[in-house]
């Protein structure tokens, strides 16, 4: 297959500084489009994968699935999208689009395995894929979004990810107007569900355990900032939430959020992989019908479904933005919580 040499940013080892490479992305097939990047979020996802926290990094990693542009490039069968369309790309760029999961748009659960927009299987050009600190990207349309015109790009860039991360289980466990909602941690995830939710019309509370977020957390639109570490605080909330988000990326006690459920109230988990430590205490599980689940990301329906309720609420991520240049000090900052509360990266500075 023919191809071409585009810049990007990326690691060529866990312990190496991102810096500017050169990657090959396909010439376009007949349901391709090619994209300009504008803008491209930075999601604790491509630190992991970057340092091989998770394990099973490739390298070179060029992360990056938090992509906006404008299609520069339509193959010859593409029926959705034309020259000059703003579209979006999340963490998927392909599914085997037959097995149960994908028939029900589910292709974020593909029984055979979705390709990630980076560090996936790359089935045209052998090796794996590259993310979205690029110049540009070449995806099947199947797996590109329509961003509404009228949000702000670079903010909108994080619905890609943050965004339907949080936006798939308040859907799923069906928040709508008067669902009492609670959001464990304000991050990237948490502010998100934060809009989200209200945006559908729920009440929601925030869980924190630093007192210096009570006032962010009512600007983002809570109704109410609980301190977990206040035993007092804690109490008054018993029974109360059907729907918990759970956005803490790190392992940490989940009992204490139990008994705030409501009969058969869920907590779910989206920023934690790994073994929950303590053990789970099912009585209150059991005595109140309550559940424990979890959810990644949404299928490419789901995340237009997400896109489309932004552009009609005018919701999106509050950013800072950097260059591309920058990206290993974000990091560093990232890690820290050091930002409100997304980066996104202004892909003109890969440009120059």
């Amino acid at each position: 297959m023919k191809s071409k040499i585009i810049k990007a940013y990326g690691a060529d080892s866990p312990k190496s500084d991102l810096s500017e490479m050169q990657i090959t992305r396909r010439d376009l097939t007949a349901k391709d489009v090619e994209i300009d990047i504008l803008f491209c979020g930075v999601c604790h996802s491509d630190l992991h994968t970057a340092r091989n926290d998770w394990g099973g990094t490739k390298y070179p990693a060029v992360p990056g699935h938090e992509i906006v542009g404008r299609i520069t490039a339509v193959g010859a069968e593409v029926s959705k999208f034309k020259i000059g369309d703003l579209v979006g790309v999340g963490c998927l760029v392909d599914s085997c689009r037959t097995c149960d999961s994908c028939k029900k748009d589910l292709e974020q659960y593909c029984l055979n395995g979705s390709t990630g927009t980076y560090n996936g299987q790359d089935v045209h050009l052998g090796g794996h894929t590259f993310g979205g600190y690029s110049e540009s990207v070449v995806v099947d349309e199947a797996f590109v979004l329509r961003v509404p015109e009228n949000l702000d790009l670079a903010a909108a860039s994080p619905l890609l990810c943050a965004g339907i991360t949080t936006w798939s289980p308040l859907r799923h466990w069906g928040v709508t107007n008067g669902t009492k909602v609670a959001v464990i941690g304000l991050g990237g995830l948490g502010h998100m569900a934060i809009k989200l939710a209200k945006g559908l019309g729920a009440s929601v509370t925030l869980f924190s355990r630093s007192p210096e977020k009570i006032q962010d957390a009512l600007d983002l639109g809570a109704d109410e900032v609980i301190i977990s570490t206040d035993s007092s605080q804690m109490d008054k909330v018993q029974g109360k939430f059907d729907v918990i988000i759970d956005t803490v990326p790190y392992v940490h006690d989940v009992n204490p959020y139990i008994a705030t459920l409501a009969i058969s109230g869920t907590l779910v988990l989206v920023g934690y992989l790994g073994p929950l430590e303590p053990v789970l205490n099912t009585v209150p599980m059991i005595l109140g019908r309550r559940s424990i689940a979890a959810s990644v990301i949404g299928g490419i329906a789901e995340t237009q479904e997400m896109l489309d309720f932004c552009g009609k609420h005018n919701i999106v991520s509050d950013i800072e933005m950097i260059n591309m240049q920058n990206i290993n000090n974000a990091y560093e900052r990232m890690l820290k919580s050091d930002v409100k509360y997304r980066f996104v990266i202004d892909m003109k500075s890969l440009k120059v």
